[in-house]
């Protein structure tokens, strides 16, 4: 189990470093300068790497290197084409679930994404549409779907964090106020058009 932790948390610093832009894309990272970094031994940060690798945030050459793989347009085309389906299905199955709370979990969420993006803080903004979202994920109980989404999600972060710090928005509140009515009302029909919608925007930033 402690073995299992220490690789999560390698994992999970290394990926939003990497994220947030801390390690730039095509930076080269050293399993050791990394561990003494983060006070673990080299173990659990191989076994991060070897993770990031397959999800696409690193690349490898044995012998040679490990780096930062870059943004590439069609590589976040195809993860938000991924994510935004799993975004789809599960919304078909939550909503008829919903709560009350959990309606009003989304509407607390979008006013802290909307204060987020007016403030110019891309990290609160980020964050609060993930709890909005993950409502619906969570409710809908389907964890291949949560898993899918958890993997791929970090490749379209890197973007809407590169296209908020030029001027961009990320997301519409808008959109999501329109997610939360349909959610509300329990129109299923309504509530998976506006996540294609929000998720067909993901990809034509990536255009």
């Amino acid at each position: 189990m402690r073995r299992t932790l220490l690789r999560d948390r390698a994992y999970e610093v290394i990926r939003d470093a990497i994220v947030t832009g801390e390690i730039e894309p095509g930076a080269v990272v050293r399993d050791a300068d990394l561990a003494e970094r983060l006070g673990l031994s080299r173990a659990p940060v191989r076994e991060a790497f070897s993770r990031l690798v397959d999800e696409g945030l690193l690349e490898s050459k044995p012998q040679s290197y490990t780096r930062v793989t870059p943004v590439v347009a069609s590589d976040v085309r195809d993860a938000a084409a991924v994510v935004g389906a799993m975004h789809e299905l599960v919304a078909r199955v939550a909503v008829p679930r919903l709560f009350a709370a959990d309606i009003e979990a989304m509407r607390t969420a979008n006013e802290r994404f909307a204060t987020a993006v007016r403030a110019g803080d891309v990290d609160a903004a980020l964050h609060a549409d993930d709890d909005l979202h993950d409502v619906l994920v969570r409710v809908s109980g389907n964890r291949a779907a949560a898993a899918t989404i958890a993997r791929y999600t970090p490749l379209i972060r890197r973007l809407e964090r590169r296209r908020f710090g030029e001027g961009g928005s990320c997301r519409s509140a808008g959109l999501h106020e329109r997610l939360i009515e349909a959610c509300a009302a329990g129109d299923v029909g309504e509530a998976v058009r506006v996540t294609a919608e929000i998720w067909r925007g993901l990809e034509e930033q990536a255009d």
